[in-house]
């Protein structure tokens, strides 16, 4: 059987595409039309066990070394998205770009990432080779005060990441009356992030195609009931599109 990364590595997406892997937790691997590979704030080792205490109960489908990405982005400099064990050799091929927030640079930096680095900060554009980024405001919090949601707009597609959040409807209005073809957004309601209720809030006021929950089920700590948000979802966007891919699932979506 193959592989997860022999997977991503055989999957073609082609012109007018755009396919998204679940790796878990709130990370994923973005394969573009012309075969880059963009992960965003994926953890893929034991790290939290180690820094914080928290088990991960799900398991590790991808080693940092088994794929060679073009980009890797992290919203912020929390272990289960700026896996400190995967980054040096996620960033070890030499031309992989790093896009992160203030905290997560300050961390790649003392760390000795210092080559291809981007430091984002909320209200900026960032554009790239093949596409672009647009920082946007998150609160998660004093342990986190540089924290990022992301706008990635690829091959045409344009995608709301929520980063790490609490429930902050006045800040997510500034953009709402664009055209998202995906949200990207936690469940878990634990440690200040959007619960099942406040993503079904969300996913009603920006008006996504297509909802994809994250940030359930990798620690017991965190928290995050899909059945709970399916209930919220059917009362409060009934008519938005949602589904819930496993670790190693994909979606293509397509113009």
């Amino acid at each position: 059987m193959a592989s997860f990364a022999q997977k991503v590595a055989a999957l073609k997406t082609q012109q007018g595409e755009l396919t998204i892997f679940f790796v878990g937790q709130a990370g994923y691997i973005i394969k573009t039309a012309s075969g880059k590979l963009i992960g965003l704030d994926m953890y893929l080792t034991d790290c939290c066990a180690r820094l914080a205490g928290f088990k991960r109960i799900t398991a590790k489908i991808l080693a940092p070394d088994e794929l060679d990405f073009d980009y890797v982005i992290v919203s912020h400099d929390h272990p289960d998205h700026f896996d400190v064990d995967a980054l040096p050799i996620l960033m070890g091929a030499g031309h992989t770009k790093l896009a992160t927030s203030v905290c997560g640079g300050k961390h790649a930096e003392e760390m000795g990432i210092k080559e291809n680095v981007t430091v984002m900060e909320r209200g900026g554009t960032y554009k790239f080779d093949d596409f672009t980024i647009r920082a946007v405001y998150c609160d998660h919090g004093d342990l986190a005060p540089y924290a990022l949601g992301l706008i990635l707009e690829i091959d045409g597609f344009k995608l709301f990441y929520a980063g790490d959040t609490a429930s902050r409807p006045e800040q997510v209005k500034q953009f709402a009356s664009e055209t998202f073809d995906v949200m990207l957004a936690p469940i878990n309601g634990a440690f200040g992030n959007l619960n099942e209720r406040e993503c079904a809030e969300y996913s009603k006021l920006i008006g996504p195609k297509l909802t994809l929950p994250c940030h359930f089920w990798n620690f017991v700590e965190h928290g995050g009931d899909p059945a709970k948000f399916v209930t919220a979802m059917a009362e409060i966007a009934p008519d938005n599109a949602y589904t819930f891919i496993t670790q190693g699932e994909y979606i293509t979506i397509r113009k």
